[in-house]
């Protein structure tokens, strides 16, 4: 199967009433960990890269490690999204690349640090949209600042929660497909230090602009579940994390019964991996091969992919539709303009 539009796999999960996770990877064992737990669950999947992934990796050794992917899993619809562009020339080299979809965050200005007005992220979304359009490609915006820092990218602190009027505002005046929201969440490991309840995770806003957007794929970032038996691996085997509380999966559970149709995942994948790998390092000291700690940290990371394909509603899907190509979506971006240029 070819890797196919973001565009149809959010409008499918529309009609299913079902969420798709957005994975991130830096490398190999990560993209393979992904690619089976979608085989074993028979999901469909978003695969995203950072700006900080791509540079660790070089552009070409991970697209090129995507398209295998897409290879040899053809049964899988596959999306190669790009996570966190900071300005519009990075959104084009991922375009220019093959991604399939692309995050233009104008939420923060091209430091990825500093917050950006809302007119500044208008504008730089909408010429996101404009070029990503014309080649068919997904785009991504955000509205509100998440909390945070993860791979160089957040404004740190406790972030901006998205007004719902500004966020209708927004895709009005960008035309974008999927939309990124903060309603508290943040983005790394420590995102709160308990439970969250209603006064720190937002609910109601994120269900108060789905009532105003009922049309609109909302995304929700910073959205690892940060599992407490996850946290106990790494602790046992030589770990000093800190009690942490991430975002609960009923509460995604919640989102995704209100328009939220990608969800995205960085922190519960690492977080198997490192626990698997120390615990490789003090049961077997005498371990040198990277195969010999790096197969079980796949295997880690893709048991809790495949949970939260299962409790995204995803599994089972891979096999709904025929895939829709990006040069198919030109086409039909291309009709869309020309109609509502009448």
């Amino acid at each position: 199967m070819p890797l196919v539009s973001m565009r149809q796999l959010l409008d499918e999960a529309a009609k299913g009433g079902y969420g798709v996770g957005a994975f991130n990877v830096n490398n190999m064992e990560q993209i393979q960990a992904i690619m089976e737990a979608a085989r074993e669950t028979q999901s469909p999947v978003i695969i995203q890269a950072s700006r900080g992934a791509r540079a660790y990796s070089q552009d070409k050794y991970l697209f090129h490690l995507m398209l295998a992917a897409s290879e040899l899993y053809p049964e899988i619809p596959l999306v190669m999204h790009l996570d966190h562009g900071n300005s519009v020339e990075t959104c084009k080299s991922a375009i220019d690349l093959g991604f399939t979809s692309v995050m233009m965050d104008g939420s923060l200005q091209a430091d990825g640090k500093t917050p950006a007005t809302f007119d500044q992220n208008v504008e730089v979304t909408r010429q996101v949209v404009e070029l990503a359009h014309q080649k068919g490609v997904t785009v991504e915006g955000e509205i509100g600042v998440l909390g945070g820092v993860e791979d160089g990218h957040g404004a740190g602190g406790s972030g901006h929660v998205t007004d719902p009027a500004q966020a209708v505002e927004f895709v009005a005046k960008t035309g974008v497909d999927a939309l990124a929201i903060a309603i508290g969440t943040s983005h790394g490991a420590y995102k709160f230090s308990s439970k969250p309840d209603g006064s720190v995770l937002k609910m109601d806003v994120l269900i108060e602009i789905h009532k105003r957007l009922p049309g609109v794929h909302l995304v929700m970032h910073g959205s690892s579940s940060v599992p407490k038996d996850l946290q106990d691996v790494i602790n046992q085997y030589g770990g000093k994390l800190k009690p942490t509380w991430g975002v609960p999966v009923e509460e995604i559970q919640l989102g995704i019964r209100n328009g939220v149709r990608k969800i995205n995942v960085d922190t519960d994948s690492r977080l198997a991996i490192t626990g698997a790998i120390r615990k490789v390092f003090i049961e077997s000291p005498e371990k040198f091969d990277p195969r010999d700690y790096l197969k079980p940290a796949r295997e880690a990371m893709k048991k809790v992919v495949a949970q939260r394909m299962t409790q995204f509603g995803q599994a089972g899907h891979a096999s709904d539709y025929a895939p829709i190509s990006v040069e198919e979506m030109k086409k039909r971006y291309a009709a869309a303009a020309a109609a509502a240029a009448k």
